[in-house]
């Protein structure tokens, strides 16, 4: 890669404290009054709500909103439709800006496809997997489908093999043409509409996707932007794409000027967006509870800087960020939370890796009580451990 004969020294806290301000999880919990954070921009600014359970997602996009609540989460995503529920990165379910979608639809489909996990009798070919592509942009346009009549429309437009009972699934088989349900989101042919009943249904977005090498440097400035300093492999780790492909990307991105390289403690050369090489002097500094798989959590590396210490075996997973909800104090992970609801009341219980002092058990309680807000409900904190298991 080209580099510069000087680089800009760039220290964790510095870093940190950048990622915690735009992600509006600077400072300690909000006052009250405080002008409400548009909940689109708090989505747009961590890069994606990861939304396998919605309500995660609803507290990552409340907590850096003041003033939202899952209320106003729901009605941008079923009513004003300014977010959209379709698979991001990693081909996990996120939240993402409805006006970002051609970015996120071109870069995501510009990552190449790694190994199949799939028996050779299961897998579909090239040809195929374009052919259910199209037919589920098709049979989705202007429609919202629950996945068994989605089944039934790919079938009809493609053939009986898609239907063949061969992809291994909870509680028996699915049918082969699912093995591309996250590459169809990925496309823009499908994303999330509004549940019928308890059933989950689908959409076309009608999005065009960005031209591929446009999107893949925008979204890695963004990425940049929101978690650098960061390696190609962070990125890849991030996106889960190939680190070889990554490395190419930001290879190409630093000839042409679009990033730089600077010198980030703890791990060597880095880089940041192009002129982007202004950070905080502090350190960073206040509490706050993240929920699960949260995005600044799971993105910020180098990982154990982050998860210093205990942190590293009580709050990861066999070190995969996001099984559990993290308590922050100044900018890193000291403990893990739960919360637990039966009709309006939310129990909360927090488990510190070492003793809160007073002011942080205050700015603690602040927390639970936003929490409360964004679920619009009545929470009650406990500080004690934590008894269940990740992602509970």
């Amino acid at each position: 890669m080209t580099t510069r004969a000087r680089t800009t020294p760039v220290s964790w806290n510095g870093a940190n404290a950048r990622r915690l301000d735009r992600q509006f999880l600077s400072g300690g919990a909000p006052s009250a009054g405080s002008p409400a954070q548009d909940v689109t921009a708090a989505v747009a600014a961590m890069l994606g709500a990861h939304a396998q359970v919605l309500s995660a997602a609803e507290l990552s996009a409340g907590l850096r909103a003041p003033g939202t609540t899952r209320t106003d989460v729901r009605t941008a995503l079923w009513t004003d439709r300014t977010l959209v529920k379709t698979f991001g990165p990693r081909g996990t379910v996120h939240l993402l800006p409805a006006e970002d979608l051609p970015m996120w639809t071109g870069a995501l489909s510009a990552v190449p496809a790694g190994s199949s996990p799939f028996s050779k009798d299961a897998r579909m070919t090239p040809e195929q997997v374009e052919a259910v592509v199209a037919a589920v942009a098709d049979a989705l346009t202007g429609a919202a489908l629950t996945v068994d009549e989605l089944s039934d429309e790919v079938v009809a437009r493609t053939g009986p093999w898609a239907g063949d009972l061969v992809m291994p699934a909870f509680q028996g088989m699915w049918p082969r043409w699912r093995q591309v349900l996250h590459l169809a989101g990925h496309r823009g042919a499908l994303c999330y509409a509004p549940n019928r009943g308890r059933k989950a249904t689908y959409t076309n977005p009608g999005a065009v996707p960005m031209p591929a090498r446009e999107a893949t440097a925008e979204l890695v400035r963004r990425y940049l932007r929101a978690y650098g300093p960061a390696t190609p492999v962070h990125f890849a780790r991030w996106l889960a794409a190939p680190r070889g492909w990554a490395g190419r990307v930001f290879e190409e991105l630093a000839g042409a000027g679009a990033i730089e390289e600077v010198e980030f403690e703890g791990c060597g050369a880095a880089w940041v967006a192009a002129g982007d090489t202004l950070f905080p002097s502090a350190a960073p500094r206040g509490v706050r509870l993240l929920p699960y798989f949260d995005a600044f959590a799971i993105a910020s590396q180098p990982r154990e800087r982050l998860f210093p210490g205990a942190a590293y075996g009580r709050a990861l997973a066999g070190g995969q960020a996001g099984n559990f909800p993290v308590l922050l104090v100044d900018g890193t992970v000291a403990g893990v939370w739960h919360q637990r609801r039966s009709g309006k009341r939310i129990a909360v219980t927090v488990e510190p890796l070492s003793p809160l002092d007073a002011g942080r058990t205050r700015e603690l309680e602040e927390q639970v009580a936003a929490v409360g807000e964004v679920l619009e409900g009545n929470p009650e904190l406990t500080v004690g451990e934590v008894t269940v298991g990740g992602h509970a």
